[in-house]
């Protein structure tokens, strides 16, 4: 039996997973509260191990690495996510990293999760990695994308489209989830169009 991967992202309404300054959003698009930080726990709770790109996961070091214990950066459910055990898919990063318990594996990423997909004993998860995954899906091997969409429209200052350059895809709407009133977390089942 193959391992489930999930492609797990956070979107503005209009697509993208990121914003420029002098975009004044702060967090979560600053549209964090408790269900959502409670969510994301409970997603990290279990035994997985996550996949990374190496522009994703020099992201998150950097980003962890420049916080202080007060800000959102250093949510329950980063800190969750940061120990679990990680494959980072890359040709350019070395050891060691300021990552737990992280092992890189060089090569193509569709053959690299292919194998892992059949060796592991639990769940995958990617957050983030967008191009990783556009490739991923595009070779069948995402099982769920988990598309969390802030309610926000990043017109002007959104960088980093998700779904740019992705090949098309029938999407099967496995959960929905309202957190905090106002944000909405969608899981989809992805089937390639065509």
């Amino acid at each position: 039996m193959t391992a489930t991967y999930t492609f797990d992202v956070f979107a503005s309404l209009d697509g993208y997973g990121s914003y420029r300054e002098p975009g004044d959003w702060g967090g979560y698009w600053g549209k964090q509260g408790p269900e959502l930080l409670e969510r994301r726990l409970a997603l990290y709770g279990p035994e997985q191990r996550m996949v990374f790109g190496a522009t994703t996961l020099r992201q998150f070091i950097e980003m962890i690495g420049s916080s202080t214990e007060e800000s959102e950066v250093r949510d329950p459910w980063v800190d969750r996510m940061r120990a679990l055990p990680a494959t980072v898919v890359s040709s350019t990063l070395q050891v060691p990293l300021d990552w737990p318990d992280a092992t890189i594996v060089g090569g193509d990423a569709v053959d690299v999760v292919a194998r892992l997909k059949e060796e592991s004993d639990v769940p995958l998860r990617s957050h983030g990695s967008l191009s990783l995954n556009r490739a991923l899906m595009a070779a069948g091997l995402v099982d769920r994308v988990q598309i969390t969409v802030f309610p926000v429209i990043t017109g002007t200052t959104g960088t980093d489209p998700i779904f740019r350059g992705a090949a098309d895809f029938d999407l099967d709407l496995v959960e929905t989830r309202t957190l905090d009133g106002h944000t909405q977390e969608l899981t989809y089942r992805p089937t390639l169009h065509g």
